[in-house]
């Protein structure tokens, strides 16, 4: 018997990882076989494929069986080759599982695409169905399917399983192998405990259930040793056990000091230590704030105290932890008011990223069923978003949206952590107003509604800068304005080099034997030029920029700096003008004595120069 698991991607990144998949191989290949054995095989598409071909893919693996993971982002691609699959193989079995399965058995059987689905966790009942298959025994009656019957559909539920260590690791069997070294989804543990109404996590599941310690070290282990640069940590209540997970970080630390990993973290039950762990990792966090209106996060049971919220959030900041929030906008009593309000209140505790959505009434979730009680209006097929409630107009919806992707352009995208709360106050304005009028901008310029996957990293910068412009000068701030553009361009460039790869550091006998003034040089990939209007390293003194404070101090004599990255670390060389000159004049093929010699540089003088930033890395042998 050969069984097909299909998955489809929403699209390319680290995180298309077929975990789901992978849990069910594993499961399936250490089952005892009744007849004869289960051959599984996997296939990765994403949404967009073409349906045509992701078919005659799956056709010419000769399968009996095919299996779909169904997410709210692949439904609607699922059925339809499901259905198409159904008319060209019509002996072949078809089945779906995933949350939209769980969550929505009877709207999947709408149609005939599916003989029948896996509810809930499917490792042990996927492993009986193949048994029954292979013996041919009915499906009626099995814990964790769904059927379609004469009298409607059959659903039986299966108890989640209460120990996670029976089931064998997706990441040890090898499965993942050809994911790993891009970026992996690590699984610690099962369900939530937290209830949300508008959340379907853990796809019913209320309790937790964890992986052993003993486990997870045997695959960090593994993970590490076939080259893992990033993971992504898939677990909702990972500081829940305040005990368990600073052991996790530990072990993290010490183990796979090279690895960036991204956690979910509840931010009530963040603690000193725990920052400090953060903090001394690579590592970024996501929270899920959604909503910082007590009374509408409270109607939707997620109770928050705003001020334990800013607090815990403050022990990220003093240990300079990379972290994002999670909002939702029209949730049940939410408005466009109260939504501007919680953009200044989370703009305001210095999140690195907002990830911003509209409501999406999820199948299975408290809002679904409660959805006509409620009045909430929305799309009944993926993604479910909200159209309409009785405090949120369809209109102002659309411009939460429009607000949404100002933020996810100039803030996020735009990587504007470290200055944009003090550009905003030497505005006079709220975050949310300086991110409309932002809105409005754009809107003029391009005359359409926007998305950040429009435009480059290099794109928004010149965004900001022209935009920044224009309001100074109707704000009658211009004098200020050099100042600002100064902090924009340095960490633009800054977070560029986070990124970059320097070059091969060359040893102390590499570099005795370079003759650098005969030798073509050239400046480093990694390296970022760039000229200010004032001393750079006087206005990243200051930290946070306070714009007249600093313009009435400082003069703006201008200044030029290299930056790059060094030992781990970004560093920024404050240069003299001749110097800058020379980086930039160094193309390669000429040999740097004719570019000094142009420049009227002491030989001597360049000579140290090169040879330092040889050194350092900022710039490399043509």
């Amino acid at each position: 018997m050969h069984l097909q698991l299909v998955t489809i991607h929403a699209f390319r990144s680290p995180q298309a990882v077929p975990l789901a998949a992978a849990c069910l191989k594993a499961s399936l290949e250490v089952r005892r076989a009744a007849v004869r054995a289960v051959t599984v095989s996997c296939s990765d598409f994403y949404c967009g494929d073409s349906l045509d071909e992701i078919t005659r893919a799956l056709r010419a693996t000769g399968p009996d069986l095919i299996g779909f993971s169904l997410y709210a982002w692949n439904r609607d691609e699922c059925l339809a080759l499901a259905e198409k699959l159904r008319r060209e193989e019509p002996a072949l079995t078809i089945f779906g599982g995933g949350p939209e399965a769980t969550a929505d058995p009877n709207g999947l059987f709408d149609g005939n695409a599916f003989d029948f689905l896996v509810v809930g966790e499917g490792e042990i009942t996927l492993r009986e169905v193949v048994d029954r298959l292979e013996t041919g025994v009915s499906l009626a009656g099995l814990p964790g399917i769904a059927r379609k019957t004469a009298c409607g559909v059959e659903v039986v539920r299966r108890e989640p399983i209460a120990d996670l260590g029976a089931l064998p690791s997706p990441y040890l069997s090898g499965s993942l192998d050809p994911y790993i070294p891009f970026g992996v989804l690590w699984q610690l543990s099962r369900g939530c405990t937290f209830g949300c109404d508008f959340c379907f996590d853990g796809m019913g599941d209320r309790s937790v259930r964890r992986f052993s310690l003993e486990r997870l070290e045997a695959e960090l282990d593994y993970l590490v040793r076939r080259g893992a640069g990033q993971v992504v940590v898939l677990d909702s209540t990972f500081n829940l056990d305040r005990a368990r997970a600073k052991a996790l970080l530990r072990m993290m630390r010490k183990k796979a000091p090279q690895v960036h990993f991204h956690f979910e973290a509840r931010a009530e039950l963040l603690d000193a230590e725990q920052a400090r762990l953060f903090g001394g990792m690579k590592c970024s966090l996501q929270i899920g704030l959604q909503t910082a209106d007590p009374g509408v996060s409270r109607a939707v049971k997620r109770p928050l105290n705003r001020r334990e919220f800013a607090t815990k959030i403050g022990l990220l900041n003093q240990e300079g932890v990379v972290f994002g929030f999670d909002l939702i906008f029209g949730l049940p009593g939410d408005s466009l008011i109260r939504f501007r309000e919680t953009l200044d209140f989370a703009l305001g505790l210095y999140p690195n990223s907002l990830a911003i959505f509209p409501l999406a009434v999820l199948p299975g979730t408290v809002l679904a069923f409660r959805a006509s009680e409620l009045h909430l209006h929305y799309l009944p097929r993926p993604p479910y978003t909200l159209l309409e409630s009785p405090s949120f107009s369809n209109g102002d919806l659309q411009v939460a949206q429009r607000l949404a992707t100002a933020c996810d352009i100039f803030y996020s995208r735009g990587k504007s952590v470290a200055w944009f709360n003090g550009i905003v106050a030497a505005l006079r304005m709220s975050p949310a107003g300086f991110l409309e009028e932002f809105s409005t901008w754009l809107l003029d310029k391009t005359g359409r509604d926007s998305s950040e996957k429009d435009y480059q990293d290099e794109e928004i910068y010149l965004l900001q800068r022209e935009f920044l412009t224009v309001l100074f000068a109707q704000r009658k701030a211009r004098r200020l304005l050099p100042a600002a553009l100064d902090f924009v361009a340095y960490h633009h460039h800054y977070a560029a080099t986070l990124l970059a790869v320097p070059p091969k550091a060359l040893s102390r006998r590499e570099l005795t034997r370079i003759n650098i003034m005969r030798q073509p040089l050239m400046l480093a990939p990694s390296t970022r030029l760039a000229a200010f209007n004032y001393e750079i390293l006087d206005l990243l003194e200051t930290g946070e920029p306070d714009l007249p404070y600093l313009c009435g101090r400082l003069k703006p004599s201008g200044s030029y700096a290299a930056i790059y990255p060094h030992s781990g670390e970004v560093v920024t060389e404050s240069l003299a003008e001749l110097y800058f000159q020379l980086l930039k004049k160094l193309d390669g093929s000429s040999a740097a004595d004719k570019i000094v010699e142009d420049l009227a540089i002491p030989s001597e003088d360049a000579r140290e120069f090169l040879a330092f930033a040889l050194a350092e890395g900022i710039i490399c042998l043509a």
